[in-house]
């Protein structure tokens, strides 16, 4: 790599292309630091010795992301030395206006400088002159040689650089938005070339840098007059022509413009110790700049894997653009060749893939691909096994002492089930690792997964050229793919055995997650019985409800409108009624639920109430057709649930979403109804962890005011508000414990002072007031919650007590909504990934313990924070008995874990 750019730099500029030409990226150092400083608030970024960090952090972010999205060959970056420069000789007025530097900002700029020269990136400090000069030499000389010169500054006179081979990039938003500034773009900004911005700033002055400029006269006036006269020099010996009264403040202004003129002129002849064919790219000193960022504290992953990655020592061995995918030896097994296959392949973890289908509860397999480390892959259709093939992938299959590699098991559980085999012996599910290293990513399929970490793409290589393979492909190259796949899985696995070790997540996927999926597997096939005909009614009656509300707006306004239009809605609201305008937005003033309750709230007219009722009984009515639509034909819903969606590790569902059926409506306990019991079975039970998250909140906070509020046996929010409020516990009314009750979770959940007073209906200094004195009186809870904030924002994630991370890469953004939005997650990640955490804990337990003690009951469905099982005839004493004592017994807690248990013939009736 090294010897290919100095080729590069060698070859004469007349001969290069744009491909050829190297690319030399600038930093004004000074200018960059500063503006990280007042981007990062300095209070979140200090080490424990008080160095503050800033500063630092925000310039080798950006630098970090300059060097991925432009990819330089040769890098320097300039720094100032003093304020004394040949521009306070000729000006002793020049920057004097600057105020003294923060001491927080101090010596930042000292520890950059060893950053760099342990990322063995070059610097420049030119005693007299200042950064922009360093710059303007270096990107002059490198024109000339035929580089492509990238400066990234915030000062506005490099804009003089400017060429069709020198690049701009500007800060516009902190350090982490940058604008390019071409030749059109300067032009576009200012109606100026590049060469005339020097004439243009000394006419306009710069009081950044203490320039006087024209009383009067501003940015448009002194553009007029570049463009009328061509330059400055032109204008100065026409000055006679310029009429009016600015022309004479121009005369009487003449000479501090002249001198202005060559202030902002930058040198472009510095004596430096390096030309730009010196400052090609090196590979970094690891081992120092690990000793620096630890003496940092920076430990966020995030950040050092992003400086990692652009390290030219390591780019050397990873390919830039993902590679076609791998191709694959292969054998077609026909009857009698998989049994022997599999024997010869005892002791080897094999990858599986398959093609299958599964839709209401069913499904089944069609093609099964196994691939090994080395040697050929096989691919068998299953419905073309002889007995002893299908005897042997069976014993395999369920041999939990030959090792399998999957992606996605609990889908592959599900499906082999309905063909008789069991799965055992799964030690690695890609998905779930990929999600247990970083649960935050957007996508867990496969093919993303195979270029993240693996770096080439799924599709084969004989197919590269197409792209992946199309629907109704020859079969030859359709079980090519597919042994690919089962390849990929394999080499997935393997390259995540590392990554779970460094998180700290192995225990975590091997004794929580692939057991759990196993489960899952078993409830989605069961199922849950549902009763059509009451569904359907309830559908009924929540579209009648629907078209009332609909005749209701339409005599409320007196005329029809399409209630389902946000524009006709915001013309009746706004327009016709003349209501007060909520929040505007690129499509008008907000409709939205939010909107309409204030409007309710704001207005005595009856439209906006109707209007929550109809959106209110819609939503309903959509929850309910769904719920029918995926009635399987033995009368039970399947739903799927999905342990890689919540970053938090709670499970979610679909097909149907289970959680979108309220629970404390009158409608939502009316749907529940229509969840049964099934035939053989005697009734449905439900058993639910009493305030989990707010118990793991008194826990991890150690908070001993709390932990006895929970160990008193009485109400919980009750005796809360009673020390908040100074009162007596028989003097707490209503009121008074729902804010509490509001306030303890909002905690747990990371909910703002603002956001608890938007909850509560009160303004926000009565929310903050409120917070105050439950702070006051539960301190611990306040110092826990500062000391989780502090140390994701050092770490880089939060962590749940059995090790689960979440990383918040956001918590040092300098944009203030996503810093805040991280700070919530921060708070609320370790409360509920704790929770989610426990219940998959007792989830595992009742279950283990079902079986132990041979009942015929079983698990059904998880919701929330709730576990519905089908009990068999006989067993209800037995599995309440069970299920309270490995549910409380599932995690020691301070304030310990209460369950409530229920049961009866439909999920309401159950209820507790």
């Amino acid at each position: 790599m090294a010897e290919k750019a100095s080729k590069k730099t060698a070859a004469p500029a007349s001969d290069r292309t744009g491909e050829d030409r190297p690319r030399l990226l600038l930093l004004d150092g000074h200018s960059l630091a500063y503006r990280a400083f007042f981007a990062l608030p300095a209070e979140n970024f200090s080490t424990t010795t008080g160095q503050t960090t800033n500063a630092i952090y925000g310039f080798t972010s950006m630098l970090a992301n300059t060097l991925r999205d432009e990819r330089p060959t040769h890098l320097a970056v300039a720094f100032d030395v003093s304020r004394k420069t040949w521009r306070s000789e000729q000006f002793t007025e020049y920057k004097a206006n600057r105020s003294k530097a923060p001491d927080e900002f101090k010596g930042q700029v000292e520890l950059i400088g060893e950053l760099l020269d342990a990322m063995k990136i070059t610097r420049f400090a030119v005693e007299g002159f200042e950064a922009d000069d360093v710059i303007a030499t270096l990107a002059t000389q490198a024109e000339a040689q035929g580089f492509d010169v990238l400066i990234v500054t915030g000062d506005r006179d490099s804009f003089q650089l400017v060429t069709d081979h020198v690049t701009v990039l500007y800060p516009t938003k902190g350090v982490s938005e940058l604008t390019r500034f071409t030749p059109e773009k300067v032009r576009e900004k200012y109606g100026l070339t590049p060469s005339q911005y020097p004439d243009f700033a000394a006419l306009r002055g710069d009081p950044s840098d203490n320039l006087p400029g024209i009383p009067g006269v501003g940015e448009k006036t002194a553009a007029k007059w570049i463009n009328q006269f061509g330059s400055f020099k032109e204008l100065v010996e026409r000055v006679d022509e310029v009429k009016g009264k600015v022309g004479e403040k121009l005369r009487d202004h003449l000479e501090s413009v002249k001198l202005n003129r060559q202030l902002t002129e930058l040198v472009r002849d510095v004596e430096l110790t390096s030309g730009p064919e010196g400052l090609e790219r090196a590979p970094y000193d690891r081992e120092a700049l690990g000793v620096i960022l630890d003496a940092l504290e920076f430990r966020h992953q995030n950040f050092r894997d992003r400086i990692m990655a652009v390290d030219p020592g390591a780019a050397a061995d990873e390919p830039a653009v993902a590679e076609p995918g791998v191709a694959v030896d292969g054998v077609v097994l026909g009857a009698g060749e998989l049994a022997p296959w599999l024997e010869s392949h005892r002791d080897t973890p094999l990858g599986l893939a398959t093609v299958d289908t599964w839709a209401l509860g069913s499904g089944s397999v069609s093609e099964v691909a196994l691939a090994t480390g080395s040697g050929p892959a096989a691919f068998f259709d299953p419905s073309q096994l002889d007995e002893a093939d299908e005897r042997a992938f069976a014993e395999w299959i369920a041999d939990p002492d030959r090792p399998k590699v999957l992606h996605n098991a609990k889908g592959v559980m599900r499906v082999f089930a309905e063909h008789g085999w069991s799965v055992a012996g799964v030690r690695m599910d890609t998905a779930l690792a990929a999600y247990l290293v970083k649960p935050g990513r957007r996508s867990f399929e496969l093919d993303a997964l195979s270029v993240e970490y693996l770096g080439r793409e799924l599709s084969p290589a004989a197919a590269a050229d197409s792209g992946q393979l199309a629907f109704g492909a020859d079969e030859e190259a359709e079980r090519d793919a597919l042994m690919i796949k089962a390849r990929t899985i394999l080499d997935l696995g393997e390259a995540f055995g590392g990554r779970l070790k460094d998180v700290g997540a192995a225990g975590l996927l091997h004794d929580m997650e692939l057991p759990v999926s196993e489960l899952l597997a078993r409830m989605e096939r069961s199922g849950i019985a549902a009763d059509r005909g009451w569904l359907e009614r309830m559908e009924q009656q929540f579209a009648a409800a629907v078209q009332h509300a609909v005749k209701e707006a339409h005599a409320a306004v007196g005329h029809e409108f399409n209630l389902g239009s946000p524009k006709q809605l915001q013309e009746v609201l706004f327009g016709e009624l003349g209501l007060p305008k909520t929040k505007k937005t690129k499509t008008g003033y907000t409709t939205d639920a939010d909107a309409l309750a204030w409007l309710a709230a704001q207005t005595d007219h009856e439209l906006p109430v109707i209007m929550l009722r109809h959106r209110e009984q819609a939503r309903l009515r959509s929850t309910v057709e769904g719920l029918i639509k995926t009635i399987a034909p033995g009368g039970r819903i399947h739903t799927s649930f999905n342990q890689t969606v919540a970053a938090t590790g709670r499970l979610s569902s679909t097909d149907p979403n289970l959680q979108n059926i309220p629970v404390r409506t009158d409608e939502g306990r009316a749907i529940r109804r229509g969840f049964v019991v099934g035939d053989g079975f005697e009734s449905l039970m439900t058993a639910d962890y009493s305030q989990i998250e707010l118990r793991v909140m008194a826990h991890l906070s150690e908070d001993e005011g709390l932990i006895e509020a929970f160990t008193s046996g009485e109400d919980l929010h009750t005796t809360v508000a009673s020390q908040v409020f100074s009162v007596d516990k028989s003097a707490v009314d209503p009121e008074m414990r729902r804010k509490i009750k509001a306030m303890s979770y909002g905690l747990a959940y990371g909910l703002s002072a603002f956001g608890l007073s938007q909850q509560l209906g009160i303004t926000p200094d009565e929310a903050r007031k409120l917070m105050e004195n439950f702070f006051e009186r539960f301190g611990g809870v306040r110092d826990y919650l500062q000391r989780v904030v502090e140390e994701a924002r050092a770490t880089g994630y939060t962590e749940t007590m059995l090790g689960r991370r979440r990383y918040l890469p956001d918590l040092t953004s300098d944009n203030r909504q996503r810093r805040e939005m991280a700070e919530r997650m921060a708070l609320n990640a370790p409360i509920q990934g704790t929770a989610a955490d426990i219940v998959k804990i007792a989830m595992l337990k009742v279950d283990a313990a079902l079986t132990k003690e041979k009942l015929s009951s079983r698990m059904l469905l998880q919701v929330h924070d709730e576990i519905v099982l089908e009990i068999a005839p006989g067993e209800r004493e037995r599995v309440e008995e069970l299920v309270r004592r490995e549910m409380t017994g599932a995690f020691k807690l301070s304030a310990p874990l209460d369950v409530s248990v229920g049961s009866g013939a439909d999920w309401e009736s159950a209820a507790h």
